[in-house]
């Protein structure tokens, strides 16, 4: 019966798009007889060190969105035992290109920790730094390692070595070195190249490059201080393809607050909106133009707001047609002359 099913299977996979291919038949082959493939240990640098994984991952969980989706881009669904995501996020699922993944594999509740993954029976946690890992909760790659479960970080968020600032390379060389390195660990490659090569595309097709650039401040949360991305996030790099300047791109962090006033003195030609959370994007405008001063800069009196989904934002496969919303939406923002 295992013979006959396998055949089934492979016959599936000849019959499906090019894009399934390589990744239906890596799984179908390592699955089928319970064995370590040949190809283990497989050592992968994260985060600038080398990890081994001795076989692999069966049942993975996962935290936040846009780490979830890498995963389900790559076709991995089976192998995950279930992901973590907040109930402020639940938006993202409906309007995320894998949306029936999202129903199909166990939602494991809202934040992660060391119980959950236990009960999820997990051996391996793809997760990030402030994305699910974090030493105050003290849910590390170091605990799990010592309980003999896996971690694979993302690569957005990996520390820079100075405090918890994060973001060792652009956002979205970190997007392509996770789908490679996740296809080279799932048996996936195939997979994963074409997928890099198809957001490297998409990415070229969109970018800008026309001089002068409209100014960009990109407002996550916050009313005190707002949140917004320094050059470590994938926001900034999103601005910057499609031919805008983050107003915070100096900012060696990839998430982070600053103050009212320095957003002032920007003064941006446009505001992209991070469309995720307990306010809606449509309040989160709304609050923008009664602020008492920031009310007062072009950009809110003109309504140049653009509204992107969190997953879009963070590091993900939804980062690439980010680009090209952002790149078309900036082609009719107006320059500021004194810029």
């Amino acid at each position: 019966m295992t013979v006959l099913r396998n055949s089934l299977v492979r016959g599936v996979c000849l019959l499906m798009a090019g894009t399934l291919l390589g990744g239906c038949g890596a799984r179908v082959a390592e699955r089928s007889s319970g064995e370590v493939p040949e190809r283990f240990p497989v050592t992968l640098t994260n985060c600038g060190h080398e990890r081994t994984y001795q076989r692999p991952p069966e049942k993975v969980v996962t935290n936040d969105i846009g780490i979830t989706e890498i995963m389900f881009a790559l076709g991995l669904q089976d192998r995950m035992a279930g992901y973590f995501l907040r109930d402020g996020q639940r938006s993202g699922v409906r309007s995320s290109p894998w949306s029936e993944s999202f129903e199909k594999v166990p939602h494991l509740g809202e934040e992660i920790d060391m119980e959950g993954v236990r009960a999820a029976n997990a051996d391996m946690v793809f997760a990030g730094w402030n994305y699910g890992f974090g030493e105050t909760a003290r849910f590390t790659p170091e605990r799990l390692s010592g309980e003999g479960i896996d971690a694979y970080v993302l690569s957005e968020s990996c520390r820079t070595g100075s405090g918890d600032k994060r973001g060792i390379m652009p956002p979205l060389e970190a997007l392509y070195t996770d789908i490679r390195n996740l296809g080279e660990l799932f048996g996936v490659r195939q997979r994963a190249e074409k997928l890099v090569s198809e957001y490297e595309t998409t990415v070229e097709r969109a970018q800008r490059d026309t001089g002068e650039r409209p100014t960009v401040f990109l407002y996550d949360s916050g009313r005190s201080e707002p949140v917004t991305s320094g050059n470590g996030g994938a926001a900034d790099q999103i601005i910057e393809k499609a031919g805008g300047r983050n107003v915070f791109h100096d900012l060696d962090d990839s998430w982070t607050t600053v103050s009212w006033e320095t957003v002032l003195r920007a003064d941006p030609d446009a505001i992209l909106i991070n469309d995720y959370g307990d306010r809606t994007s449509r309040e989160k405008i709304e609050f923008l133009r009664n602020h008492p001063t920031f009310s007062k800069i072009e950009a809110v009196r003109e309504n140049r707001f653009l509204t992107l989904p969190y997953a879009a934002l963070v590091e993900g496969p939804r980062n690439p047609s980010a680009v090209r919303r952002t790149a078309e939406f900036l082609d009719t923002v107006p320059i500021d002359e004194q810029e």
